[in-house]
C-alpha cells in the first residue's frame, strides 16, 4: 500500500462561467494500489473549505473507505488554496471579475484527471460529504456509465433557496469588512473571518448538540473557546478569496446547470443510473433530509439512509462522533459489497 500526492495540468480551459483560464491544476492525493483492471477505483472529492490532508482520516484499513481493497483518489476542489484558487493566481478573479467555478468545471476536469492521467474509465464509487456530495451527483448524472455507485453524505445536487440565505449571509460577512475593496482584500478581514466563523457554527451543528454541549467532549473549555479554536482558527487557515470562490461554487450548484441537461432538474437526477445511497443527517440544518428525500425520490433505485444523530451536518464528517462513524463506516462498507 503506497500513498502519493500529485498535480495535473492542463492548459486554456474554458469554464462555465465563461472565462478561460490559461492553466487549471488539479493537486490530488491517493491512497493503495490501483489493480491492473483499473476498477477498483474510488473518487472521494473535498468539501467547502477542506484539503485532502483534511478529510482523508477516513481513510485507512478498516475504516470506512479501506486502501488495502480500493485504490482512492482525492482531488483538492477548485478553489481550495491546492487546486487553482484565487491564492495560488491560477484563479485570477471572484465572481465581482467575472470568475467562478462551478461543479461542471470540477467535475468535467477530475474526469480528464482519471481517464488521461490514470487511464481510469470505470470508477467503483464516488463518495462525498457535504459539497463533495455535490459533486458525487454531479458524476452520476454526466458520467452514468462509468459510476458503479454513489454515496451521497449530507448533500444535494442543488442548492435550495433557504441554503443559499445561509451562503449569502456568509459571503456577506466577508464582504462587509472594511479591507474588502469591491474586488479583493487589502489586509486580513479581522471582522469577516470572526463573523463568518460564528455563522458557520451556528448552522454546522443542531440545536441538541449545542444543549448538550457536545463541544466539551472535544476538549474545549466553553462555548467562547470552541467558536474560536473550533472555527474561528480553522477558517483563518485559508486565503478569504478561496473562501468566497468556494462559496460561490457552492451558491451556483446545480447538477442540471449545464449544457447535458440544459435546466432540466429532474431529468438529471433521473438520469444517474449508479446504485445511490442517500445519507443526510437527520439534524442537518443545511441539506435537510426533506431535501434530501425528494432528491432520493427522483433517482432511480435510491437508498434514502438518514443518519440519526444530534451533530447536525458534521454527522457526516464524525471526527469526534464514534457512533456516527460506526454508522457510516456500515453503510458504505454494505454498500460497496452489495452485488444487488
Amino acid at each position: 500500500m503506497s500513498d502519493a500526492t500529485g498535480c495535473w495540468t492542463i492548459s486554456d480551459v474554458p469554464l462555465h462561467c465563461g472565462a478561460v483560464l490559461p492553466q487549471m491544476k488539479i493537486v490530488y492525493q491517493t491512497y493503495g494500489e490501483l489493480a491492473s483492471d483499473r476498477r477498483n477505483v474510488i473518487l472521494y472529492p473535498t468539501s467547502y473549505g477542506a484539503q485532502h490532508q483534511d478529510i482523508d482520516w477516513l481513510v485507512k484499513p478498516g475504516g470506512i473507505l479501506d486502501p488495502t481493497r480500493w485504490f482512492i483518489i482525492i482531488p483538492n476542489m477548485l478553489g481550495n488554496g491546492l487546486s487553482s484558487s484565487p491564492s495560488n493566481g491560477d484563479l485570477p478573479g471572484l465572481a465581482e471579475q467575472g470568475y467562478y467555478v462551478t461543479h461542471w468545471d470540477n467535475v468535467t476536469a477530475q474526469e480528464r484527471l482519471l481517464r488521461e492521467g490514470f487511464g481510469i474509465e470505470q470508477v467503483a464509487l464516488v463518495y462525498g460529504w457535504s459539497m463533495g456530495a455535490q459533486q458525487a451527483y454531479h458524476w452520476g448524472a454526466l458520467y452514468g456509465d462509468r459510476v458503479e455507485r454513489i454515496v451521497a453524505v449530507c448533500g444535494t445536487a442543488r442548492t435550495t433557496e433557504h441554503n443559499r440565505i445561509f451562503l449569502e449571509s456568509l459571503r456577506s460577512a466577508l464582504t462587509a469588512d472594511p479591507t474588502w475593496n469591491g474586488t479583493s482584500f487589502d489586509g486580513i478581514p479581522e471582522r469577516g473571518f470572526h463573523t463568518f466563523a460564528r455563522i458557520y457554527a451556528s448552522w454546522a451543528a443542531s440545536q441538541a448538540f449545542y444543549r448538550a454541549g457536545l463541544y466539551r467532549q472535544q476538549g474545549y473549555e466553553s462555548l467562547e473557546d470552541y467558536l474560536w479554536r473550533g472555527w474561528e482558527q480553522n477558517y483563518r487557515r485559508r486565503d478569504p478569496r478561496d473562501l468566497m470562490a468556494m462559496l460561490d461554487t457552492w451558491l451556483h450548484c446545480d447538477v442540471s446547470d449545464n449544457p447535458v441537461y440544459q435546466g432540466d432538474y429532474e431529468r438529471a437526477l433521473g438520469a444517474i443510473s449508479a446504485k445511490t445511497l442517500v445519507m443526510p443527517s437527520t439534524t442537518d440544518l443545511y441539506f435537510t433530509p426533506e431535501d434530501c428525500a425528494a432528491e432520493s425520490a427522483l433517482i432511480p433505485g435510491a437508498v434514502y439512509r438518514p443518519i440519526p444523530s444530534i451533530w447536525g451536518h458534521r454527522a457526516g464528517n464524525p471526527v469526534y462522533s464514534p457512533d456516527d462513524a460506526a454508522f457510516l463506516r456500515e453503510a458504505v462498507q454494505t454498500w460497496l459489497h452489495d452485488e444487488a
